[in-house]
């Protein structure tokens, strides 16, 4: 049963920079996509930022310039590096990808930008 834990979500005030972490478990073949989605209430899910097919990283234009995807494959980990954070950035944020050909969900992390 392959698993995504999400942590490092927060408050943090405006401008302030926070670490999001997935660490993905299980039995892993095959990593097609893998990244951070965020829902902010009464909005849809929207793509924060994605490996895409193991290389390119596509970044939703809001958080261009702000926000940086990396992983590190040793600890199977992936992180979504946040700066300049705005009150707009509020959300529950999630990790998702396709692993051995399935989507799958991490339970979500809050994070909420404010003084």
């Amino acid at each position: 049963q392959v698993q995504l834990v999400e942590s490092g979500g927060g408050l943090v005030q405006p401008g302030g920079p926070l670490r999001l972490s997935c660490a993905r478990s299980g039995r892993i073949i095959s990593i097609s996509n893998m990244g951070w989605y965020r829902q902010a209430p009464g909005k849809q899910r929207e793509l924060v930022a994605a490996f895409i097919g193991g290389a390119r990283v596509t970044y939703a234009d809001s958080v261009k310039g702000r926000f940086t995807l990396s992983r590190d494959n040793a600890k199977n980990t992936v992180y979504l590096q946040m700066n300049s954070l705005k009150p707009e950035d509020t959300a529950v944020y999630y990790c998702a990808g396709v692993v051995n050909g399935v989507d799958y969900w991490g339970q979500g992390t809050q994070v909420t930008v404010s003084s």
